[in-house]
Order: structure tokens, then sequence, then C-alpha cells
């Protein structure tokens, strides 16, 4: 049939264009605009083979085989198909298991079925080789595209390279389309770059320190020994904090963390606060569906960003006539969020991949911005509410 395939294996395309731009094959060194990139691949392909194109299929490496936000976009765009391999660390190394044999086995496959007549193979592995071989005696013209080298060398397999029918090079100007270099030091969000540093102000009585832009700060009595500057702080330094050095351990008092500094834990949920109700409980079988389309399509998996949009829902789905009173409860216990609530908060967060790489646990910082993005919605929804209420 007159119509062509892509394979994409997306661990060369993207390394290779990160070594290319930013010097190392780090793909966290790059940004993707996926939209772009599919478009890109689409036309270029169509051009290339004179064909009409099928299908791409698109094979990378996951943590448990669990899709990441990117993976999650891709697959609901039109015309791509993902296929997920394991992503394993060894020795300090992060490496693919799975993908190559995922990838020989549709390629195969296509040209046994006679599903197209050109295949377009974006990879650099040589285990790829006899898979190229079969698919070229089934009568498929593959064409095999590298990413331009950074060191202007080969990226691929040389016999890979022999035996392709046709060869095309992505050069840097095709490639920064849809690519982009990450700033080397991001700078991290204001509402949570007081948490990532040394502790700015403290609490008495329960009472949160106002931010900096309403005044000046107490300072933090010091620690018996320094923080290093961005160092998140475990429980037990939060439990020493201005703790004297001959105090024994049990005159401790658990502090919690915000932008607005460090707050005395407050007593016990009040009946109010733990009558608030889940999102789980506000939320119907459509506005699921249409909750689930959104994350796949819209949410980047960006941790502030999961916490303004599972606050967003709250604060529009919560019912009864006085919506201001249950936001005015909500918020009575900043920065402490009700225990049931973060848990789902923490649970939703986990569908965008943020439990990766960390052994089923959220990281520290990835936590505090998930926080401050809920609170930061409910701060702007509940002075919304209240100014439409006046």
């Amino acid at each position: 049939m007159d119509r062509c395939v892509v394979l994409v294996d997306a661990g060369y395309l993207l390394g290779a264009a990160a070594s290319l731009l930013a010097g190392e094959p780090s793909r966290p060194r790059i940004t993707v605009d996926h939209a772009a990139l599919i478009q890109g691949l689409r036309e270029r392909a169509e051009a290339d083979t004179g064909c009409d194109l099928l299908r791409i299929y698109w094979f990378d490496g996951a943590p448990d085989r669990v899709p990441q936000p990117e993976h999650r976009r891709l697959r609901v765009m039109p015309r791509v198909t993902v296929r997920l391999g394991a992503l394993t660390r060894s020795d300090g190394r992060w490496a693919q298991k799975g993908v190559d044999a995922a990838m020989h086995a549709e390629l195969t496959e296509l040209a046994r079925n006679r599903a197209c007549a050109d295949i377009v193979l974006i990879t650099g592995d040589g285990d790829l080789l006899p898979g190229l071989v079969s698919a070229k005696e089934h009568g498929v013209a593959v064409h095999l595209w590298a990413v331009q080298a950074a060191d202007g060398d080969y990226n691929q397999s040389e016999d890979l390279v022999a035996e392709a029918d046709e060869r095309r090079v992505l050069d840097r100007a095709w490639i920064t389309r849809a690519v982009r270099v990450k700033e080397t030091q991001p700078q991290p969000r204001p509402e949570i770059a007081a948490i990532l540093s040394a502790p700015p102000a403290h609490a008495k009585n329960g009472t949160p320190v106002p931010t900096a832009a309403a005044g000046p700060a107490e300072p933090c009595p010091a620690a018996p020994e320094a923080e290093p500057a961005g160092k998140v702080p475990t429980p037990k330094d939060v439990a020493s904090l201005g703790r004297p050095a001959q105090a024994p351990p049990t005159s401790a008092t658990l502090r919690w963390s915000s932008d607005r500094g460090w707050v005395e834990r407050g007593p016990e949920e009040s009946p109010e606060t733990a009558a608030l109700p889940m999102l789980s409980h506000l939320t119907t079988a459509e506005q699921r569906w249409a909750d689930r389309e959104e994350d796949i399509t819209v949410v980047s998996g960006d941790p502030f960003e999961v916490g303004q949009v599972f606050a967003r829902r709250w604060a529009d789905r919560i019912g009864g006539p006085t919506p201001l009173a249950q936001l005015s409860t909500l918020s009575a216990d900043y920065p402490r969020i009700p225990h049931r609530i973060d848990g789902e908060l923490l649970r939703y967060a986990a569908r965008f991949g943020l439990l990766a790489h960390k052994d089923d646990q959220i990281d520290e910082r990835d936590r505090y911005a998930i926080r401050a993005g809920f609170w930061r919605e409910i701060d702007e929804r509940t002075e919304t509410v209240r100014t439409g209420a006046e």
C-alpha cells in the first residue's frame, strides 16, 4: 500500500538532540514541543517518501512502563501510537529495556503484513539491523534518519547506515523548530523559594508570620548547625529549629513550612475542617471523564500547576449556598491542608509521573511546589468569591 510509517526511538532522537544543542545526552537539559515535533516528522516523512502517513510509532522507556506526562500528551495526538519499554537504573545510569525488541517486532510485522510501502526509521542502534534487512526482503523501502551529530561524526551503527535504502540527516535548524535548551540554573518560583532556602522567619502561638510584602519578618532563631543553602530540611531538622542545644528532645516543637516562613503546628483539625468534602465526593462521572481528558491533553505535569488544577476543581465544585464559608474554613488552617484532601492531592499528583525514579515517593521539593500551587489557587478563588459576594 502506498503509505509510510515512522518508527521513532525517542531515546536516540531526544538524546542526540540534547547532545547537539546542550553538549550532553541528557534529556532533562532540553524542552520539547511535542506537537511541533510530530507535525515536523509527518511533513518530512510524506515529502521524502511521496506517501501519505499511516502512523507514527513513538518508542520510549518509562519507570515500570508507567506513561509519563509527555507520553500522555503524545498518545492522544492524531496518527501517533506510543509503545513503552522499561526504564531501569544500573551502575548509576538509566537504561531502556525492551524498546529495541518492540521496535524490531513492529518493523518486521509491518513489512510482513504489507501495511506500508515505506518505513522511516529514526534510531542509531545496530540491534535493529535484522529487522531492517527483513523489511527490505518483504519489499519495503527503509529510510534511515539521523540526528546531526554534535562532533560531526556518525551517531548511528555503520552497519545500519550501510543497509538502509535512503538516508537523511535532521540538522540543527530542523531540530530547533521543536527542541530548545533549558536554562542551566532555573530560578525557583517565588512561592517556594523561601521554602527551599534557609527558614527566613518563624511564628509564635500558631500564628503565621506575614510575607515579606506585608512587612518585615521576625528573624528565625539560629539552628545549632546551619544547613547548606538550598537543602530541604528533614522533619528532624524542622523539629530542632529554635531549640536550645542543651534542651531535651521532648521540648522540640514541630513546625510546618510555607512561603510565609515557619509556623507552629496547630491543634488537631476542627470539626468544620474535618467535614470538608474531598474532590472525589464532589465530582460526577461526567466531570471525572472530562478531568481525565484535561489531564492528558492540557496539564503539563509541572508540580505547581498540578496543585493549582486540583485546587481549581475543588473550589469550583464545592456546593451549598455559602462556598466562601468553606473556602475560609480551608484557608484558616494555612499552610496545613486537611489530611484527607492532602492525601488525595498527592495521589492525583502521582498520576503525572512525579513518583518516577523516587522509590514511589514524591520528591520533597515537588511536594512543596504542589502544595504551594494549591494554596495560590485557593487564595485567588477565595478573593474572587469574596469580591462577588460583596
